[in-house]
């Protein structure tokens, strides 16, 4: 499978990294925050040198319980950080993490490549329009609710077939309108619980069915941390262990903190596909 990213068409049979920078006070993952421009700079060149084809830039926490900000303070976030990458790396890639379609219309504007869309459209209605009038590639995520309710909506009579139903529906209402380049994320900690994300991976394989290239984020996540009773700052190990799973079940890009420590999962588990 490939995505077409400002006119550069991305082969997706090799997984491929999506680096993680954060531009919010409160991420869970302190290592991820990045409030000035040097660390913002450093950390995203960083991540392109060890192998990152994605930069995923987000300025609104999507932690449980976090904070809800407005459109203005996240654009105040996200727009100078954007302008800043392009100005110094004017070849990246970048994923704008929002739900706000006039977010993500703003950066796409000034240059960004895709949206990583947490609520695959929910949240916005005018999101899917933005994505067909620009023809990026749109990441779908699968949650319930809001990041400040998610938590509570995690009851499925089926878990998995609720999910692939869902995006079904999600890649339908986008094919409808023109949209090309659909990427899913099932959403692992959004609306599920430890035993659940533990099930999803486990089916991961399943959502060959949608015929989409499969984005898998469980870098750092209460899923691993909880589960190894360690904090967040300790769960690299285990955040390498799960995405080895997860390449192995078919996930096309691994949405990361980590690059280095993805991309050697990625090279190692090519060796057993050939």
């Amino acid at each position: 499978m490939t995505i077409n990213c400002k006119g550069n068409l991305i082969d997706l049979s090799t997984p491929r990294i999506m680096g993680i920078l954060n531009i919010t006070p409160d991420s869970f993952y302190s290592g991820s925050r990045n409030r000035a421009d040097d660390s913002l700079l450093k950390n995203a060149e960083l991540m392109l040198k060890e192998g990152a084809t994605f930069i995923d830039l987000g300025g609104y926490s999507t932690r449980p319980g976090a904070e809800d900000i407005s459109p203005a303070e996240e654009l105040e976030r996200v727009l100078p950080a954007v302008e800043l990458l392009l100005k110094n790396f004017p070849e990246i890639l970048i994923s704008v993490d929002t739900f706000r379609s006039e977010v993500g219309e703003a950066c796409i504007e000034i240059g960004a490549a895709m949206v990583n869309d947490i609520s695959a459209g929910h949240l916005d209605e005018n999101m899917l329009k933005v994505i067909a009038k620009y023809q990026v590639p749109y990441i779908m995520m699968h949650m319930r609710g809001t990041p400040q309710t998610m938590k509570d909506l995690n009851e499925y009579d089926d878990m998995l077939q609720e999910i692939i139903f869902y995006f079904s529906e999600r890649i339908n209402a986008a094919r409808s309108l023109g949209i090309n380049d659909i990427i899913i994320d099932p959403g692992f900690g959004f609306s599920k619980n430890i035993a659940q994300n533990f099930e999803l991976l486990s089916k991961l394989g399943s959502f060959e069915i949608l015929s989409r290239p499969l984005l898998a984020g469980l870098s750092r996540k209460s899923t691993i941390y909880k589960s190894l009773e360690c904090k967040p700052e300790d769960a690299l190990n285990g955040t390498t262990v799960l995405n080895t799973v997860a390449l192995i079940k078919g996930a096309s890009i691994l949405r990361v903190h980590d690059v280095k420590e993805a991309m050697e999962a990625v090279k190692l588990t090519c060796y057993l596909k050939n």
